[in-house]
């Protein structure tokens, strides 16, 4: 038998390590914050799911790619990894545009196009030569650009973004479809431009309806065209569709036989996704792709409507950073100045 002092001893020891047990359980119960310590916790961004986003950095008009990662970055607090798409003489000037300016804390990956790819698939036309450039046709490649992605966001460089890029990453797409775009058609305010400036909306915009290869698909001309300059697409089932195929496909059929062209409404990148695509997408909400900025000098919208718009697009020939243009002051709103002094802005008193 212990003596009783031995049993008082232990007793109290016993007390003393619950007690010690219960404070240390409190202390570990304090909010991070309020503690006086460093804890090295894993970035909780990187728990947050990633939303690549692709633009292209071309010659002459990466100050448009500039203004429009600044407006995403500006307005939202998501997660965002942006794919910049280039070719090898462009890449260290765009690097060297965002490490020298408040774009330095973007994520980014810079990723280099081969344009050996298009070779033998783009019909030579010299009424539009800005629409063969190489990079408009990344959107045609964006699987074996972005590998790691399920969903991704490609949007041309001509635009802005005013909303918060998550909402339009959550674009619901339809079981079997591997891309979302804007109808033509949506909204009533394009229905007014569209009188008065002439645009096309329709398939017949696009399409040379007097040959044969196009009549076969069995597409009524009047067909409500969509923009592929803003798309929300499903990377495995582009793979498994083998729409990238599926569009070459055509590409080397209008060097053959010039079924669509750049003196039509939409150039040679459009063409082949509006059949390739055709009944076979889901749909952007249309404040998600206000478009037809860029088609007039002219034609405005109302400051209201601008206001309430999640994206602007300038498709057309008239782009915010030349002049003349409309609109010019929402763009600039997010335009920075190149470090190197290479591109500057168009302006009438410049």
């Amino acid at each position: 038998i212990l003596p009783l002092v031995s049993v008082n001893q232990i007793l109290l020891l016993l007390l003393v390590l619950t007690l010690c047990a219960i404070l240390y359980s409190k202390v570990h119960q304090v909010p991070l914050a309020l503690r006086n310590e460093t804890v090295d916790l894993e970035n909780p961004e990187e728990m947050e799911e990633e939303i690549p986003v692709v633009i292209c950095a071309a010659a002459g008009r990466m100050g448009a790619a500039v203004a429009a990662i600044s407006s995403i970055y500006s307005n939202t607090e998501a997660n965002v990894l942006f794919y910049i798409i280039g070719l090898k003489t462009t890449i260290p000037h765009i690097r060297k545009w965002i490490e020298n300016s408040k774009l330095k804390e973007i994520k980014f990956k810079v990723v280099e196009f081969n344009p050996m790819v298009l070779k033998g698939k783009i019909r030579q036309d010299a009424s539009r030569p800005e629409l063969l450039q190489p990079l408009n046709f990344v959107r045609f490649y964006l699987p074996l650009l972005i590998q790691k992605h399920e969903k991704v966001i490609y949007l041309d460089d001509d635009v802005i973004v005013q909303g918060d890029i998550q909402e339009l990453y959550d674009t619901k797409l339809a079981p079997g479809h591997a891309a979302a775009f804007s109808d033509d058609c949506d909204l009533p305010s394009t229905h007014e431009m569209v009188r008065s400036v002439g645009m096309q909306n329709t398939y017949m915009g696009f399409l040379d309806y007097r040959k044969q290869a196009i009549r076969d698909l069995g597409i009524s001309p009047s067909t409500c065209s969509f923009n592929p300059g803003v798309i929300v697409g499903n990377m495995t089932e582009w793979k498994h569709q083998r729409i990238t195929k599926q569009l070459e496909k055509w590409m080397q059929r209008n060097v053959e036989e010039n079924i669509y062209s750049s003196t039509l409404g939409g150039g040679v990148a459009t063409s082949p996704m509006l059949i390739v695509f055709h009944g076979k997408y889901s749909s952007i909400n249309p404040m998600w792709h206000i478009r037809h900025l860029g088609w007039s000098p002219d034609a405005r919208y109302s400051e209201q409507f601008l206001q309430e718009a999640k994206l602007l697009h300038w498709n057309g020939r008239y782009k915010p950073w030349d002049y003349p243009s409309v609109h010019t002051d929402l763009w600039e709103n997010w335009f920075i100045p190149d470090p190197s002094g290479k591109f500057k802005l168009t302006r009438p008193d410049s």
